[in-house]
């Protein structure tokens, strides 16, 4: 298994999970080198020989270190037959006050094109590994199905990869690669320090982090295509395709979605979701 934004938060949880469940490996991806460190060690530790951990300093936002990583992976370790793509970043602003391209390529490099990348590099083995169950994560948001004020590069960045990763998912079942499942993952806020200070909608309470990746690892072994949380996330996406856009405008300030973001103090940073965003 390989996950990415290993280091901290959420990525963690999973690597936790993952060493629990006496997984045979756990590779890590992080650019946070101290904290990764950290991580391998604890688990190493836990996994009492049970799991072999090993990590790997790398920073995605770096298109061409992801392949030279890869290679690291395959020669040093082999091939994952499970990816968890989970890192990603956010910048809480109107659009106007990203300043300049370097304000908005990261969160789109980050969130859209490295998952991307990521994956491409490992499905030929998950495709050609006979039918042995092959897994992949996407950890993309609610926001990729909703449009929010002051997450507009955030959500086309989700938007973005919630597209390719179920556009994936069917290109695999429809040239015979069933045994590679994919599913994409779309919560609502999570209380992990990323969004402080936004609220969630009416009925949409922040989720704690332990029970998203509970959700998330049942949803994967399961192979389901998709998972939306809360309830209020389906909800909201079957509201926005149906309701005439004025209508729905209204139903969503109603509700505090577009306000939701106005009191954000997250840290605007790499969220190795280690310290994740969604």
């Amino acid at each position: 298994m390989l996950i990415t934004g290993a280091a901290g938060g959420m990525g963690r949880l999973y690597a936790e999970r993952a060493v629990a469940e006496g997984a045979k490996a756990v590779i890590l991806w992080d650019r946070d080198a101290a904290g990764l460190a950290s991580t391998a060690a604890v688990l190493t530790q836990r996994a009492k020989g049970g799991t072999v951990i090993t990590p790997f300093v790398v920073d995605i936002a770096d298109l061409g270190a992801i392949a030279q990583t890869a290679q690291r992976v395959r020669t040093e370790v082999g091939d994952p037959d499970i990816v968890i793509n989970n890192a990603g970043i956010i910048r809480g602003k109107l659009f106007w006050d990203h300043s300049s391209g370097d304000d908005i390529r990261p969160t789109m490099k980050i969130n859209a094109l490295a998952p991307m990348y990521i994956t491409r590099e490992f499905l030929p083995h998950m495709m050609t590994n006979g039918r042995r169950e092959s897994r992949i994560v996407n950890i993309a948001s609610a926001a990729g199905t909703l449009s929010n004020p002051r997450m507009s590069v955030y959500a086309a960045s989700k938007a973005a990869l919630i597209g390719w990763s179920d556009s994936l998912r069917l290109e695999l079942a429809q040239q015979g690669y069933g045994q590679v499942k994919v599913t994409t993952v779309c919560p609502s806020y999570i209380s992990t320090g990323m969004f402080d200070g936004a609220r969630g909608p009416l009925f949409t309470p922040l989720m704690t982090p332990e029970y998203v990746v509970d959700r998330v690892w049942r949803a994967m072994l399961a192979g389901r295509p998709m998972l939306m949380m809360p309830w209020t996330v389906f909800l909201g996406r079957a509201l926005r395709g149906t309701l005439p856009l004025p209508l729905w405008d209204r139903v969503a300030r109603g509700f505090g979605v577009y306000r939701s973001m106005d009191d954000w103090v997250g840290r605007e940073a790499l969220a190795p979701e280690g310290i994740q965003l969604d």
